[in-house]
């Protein structure tokens, strides 16, 4: 899933799953475990995520997303659930601006 949504261009309309899914599909890549592993509702930290890697993770999201993913989300949303639904959120909100242009 995520090879297909990696060739799409930003600013799609992606829904909590579909990020959700990426994020897993990048994060066990990156820290080099099987997908099934990645538990959505578990602390990124709780993996051993560190700071180089989420400047990783928040670099290759911001081409996926089309938009800057501040470090800050990760904090503030911890666990791959609560990431993506607030990056959907976003995505949603830049979008609807789009259209009251």
């Amino acid at each position: 899933m995520s090879d297909h949504l990696d060739n799409l261009p930003g600013k799609q309309a992606y829904t909590s799953a579909d990020i959700q899914a990426w994020l897993v599909a990048n994060i066990s890549t990156l820290l080099g475990v099987e997908p099934d592993e990645i538990d959505i509702k578990e602390p990124l930290d709780s993996y051993g995520l560190d700071s180089a890697q989420a400047m990783i993770i928040a670099n290759q999201a911001e081409k996926f997303l089309g938009f800057k993913l501040s470090l800050i989300h990760l904090w503030y949303y911890p666990t791959i659930e609560e990431l993506a639904q607030r990056l959907a959120e976003e995505l949603e909100n830049s979008e609807s601006e789009i259209l009251q242009i």
